[in-house]
């Protein structure tokens, strides 16, 4: 493998402008912190970069999470190192600059388990130990938005110069209207090493779903997913546009889900769902039961915002229930179709604005938890899922957060998991203290 500072220097050969580096890492809302660092710092990059521990806990905003011990003693720094993923070129940027994807270590050297990507790599520990392989895929939903126009409405197209109007599930017109935008999105991410494969148009209008391949490697499908995210708005911001991952920019339209797929490779390479039967194996079984068990504690992870509970609605194609189903999309936890060997489970609760570190963190670890528990998982339901009497997933935003702060969730520590859900009451005593348009409009003269 090529060391990081060739890598960067190839692609200020594809890009001679670049003028600067980005060393960030993730935290725990899925954004992208750090420092701009000069070129020439390249060869440096390996020996890591000191950045406070505290920045994977920041809230929506970017401020201190009030209640975090680590700002109260002191604010402590901690040594941000490469990841290993390929460097990103921003083109998009003015002038050019390269994303180095970092994650946090202490002081000593020991991982910072407050970084979302540390978290994950506790739970693939736990995999290794037992001889365990998950082979992960993601697919994230998004909207393209005017980038003129700090309304919401769709954006135009780069080929028409018209927006889109109507619905257009898998419409290739709506596909054609964006081909050079996703030609684009195509092209960076073939340059970062991301693994795309199919795109489609989705229920919303400019609403799109780009599917990233399948790895026997869940860091670098987590990887990926947080890359994706960032060459889309960068890729967009080029064309005009403005991408949201937003879970449900449009009342009236479908939401964006992030959806996870997985199954799980023994020593030997065989798949463990895999029984040679359409219903799959023991095994799958128990993982479900995992996956259902924790769904409520850890609702959080998947639906972290306030706006993330308006697609977890009835009727929208989005999950509202703790029940699992055999290819049917309105379930929480789908067993796909297919052959046997593929044999795989793709959870539908999160939306695409949770962050993938912690998604792919928490689905692992609930579902290597049943694998070794082996609960009893109950029955797999049909039809209509909406109008069955079954176990609610939490509807709104302040019964996951207490449902978080009370409850054990698989593959957090309890200190992340604690200021987790700090920060998300943090962010919910701010919207609190805001008055909304319509509450003004609606008193002030009638009250």
């Amino acid at each position: 493998m090529a060391p990081l500072s060739r890598k960067i220097a190839d692609l200020c050969g594809t890009v001679p402008e670049i003028a600067s580096l980005r060393a960030a890492i993730v935290d725990i809302n899925g954004v992208w912190r750090g420092k701009r660092l000069p070129l020439g710092y390249a060869g440096k990059m390996s020996e890591g970069v000191r950045m406070p521990l505290s920045l994977c806990l920041q809230d929506i905003w970017g401020r201190d999470i009030e209640a975090n011990p680590m700002v109260q003693n002191g604010d402590a720094d901690g040594v941000a190192r490469p990841t290993g993923r390929d460097p990103l070129a921003m083109p998009w940027l003015d002038p050019p600059s390269v994303l180095v994807p970092m994650w946090l270590f202490e002081e000593d050297g020991r991982p910072c388990l407050s970084d979302p990507r540390q978290a994950l790599a506790a739970v693939l520990g736990r995999y290794e130990a037992l001889g365990l392989t998950p082979v992960v895929a993601t697919e994230l939903e998004f909207y393209l938005l005017d980038g003129d126009d700090n309304a919401l409405k769709p954006g135009k197209s780069p080929v028409t110069g018209a927006a889109p109007k109507a619905e257009g599930v898998l419409a290739l017109d709506d596909l054609d209207c964006f081909e050079p935008f996703l030609a684009a999105v195509e092209a960076a991410c073939q340059s970062a090493n991301v693994a795309s494969e199919a795109g489609i148009s989705e229920g919303g209008p400019g609403q799109f779903e780009i599917n990233l391949m399948h790895h026997a490697d869940a860091l670098r499908a987590a990887d990926e997913a947080v890359l994706f995210k960032q060459i889309v708005k960068g890729v967009a911001r080029q064309f005009g546009l403005r991408a949201s991952f937003m879970a449900k920019p449009f009342l009236a339209h479908a939401g964006s889900g992030f959806h996870m797929h997985f199954s799980i490779l023994d020593r030997d390479g065989a798949n463990i769902f895999n029984d040679g039967t359409d219903e799959g194996a023991p095994t799958l079984r128990h993982a479900v039961a995992g996956l259902l068990g924790s769904m409520s504690a850890a609702t959080l992870i998947f639906a972290p915002h306030l706006n993330s509970y308006r697609r977890l609605a009835p009727n929208t194609h989005a999950p509202c229930q703790i029940a699992w189903a055999y290819d049917n999309r309105f379930a929480a936890v789908r067993i796909p179709g297919g052959p046997a060997e593929a044999r795989r489970i793709e959870h539908r609760v999160s939306g695409a604005d949770a962050n993938p570190y912690l998604v792919v963190a928490t689905v692992l670890a609930a579902a290597l938890d049943g694998i070794e528990e082996a609960p009893d998982c109950p029955a797999p339901v049909s039809g209509d899922i909406y109008g069955q009497d079954l176990p609610r997933i939490p509807n709104s935003w302040e019964r996951a957060c207490d449902l978080m702060a009370s409850t054990h969730v698989p593959g957090l520590s309890d200190q992340l998991r604690i200021l987790f859900t700090e920060g998300k009451a943090q962010e919910r005593a701010r919207f609190a203290a805001q008055m909304s348009t319509l509450e003004v409009d609606t008193y002030r003269d009638s009250a």
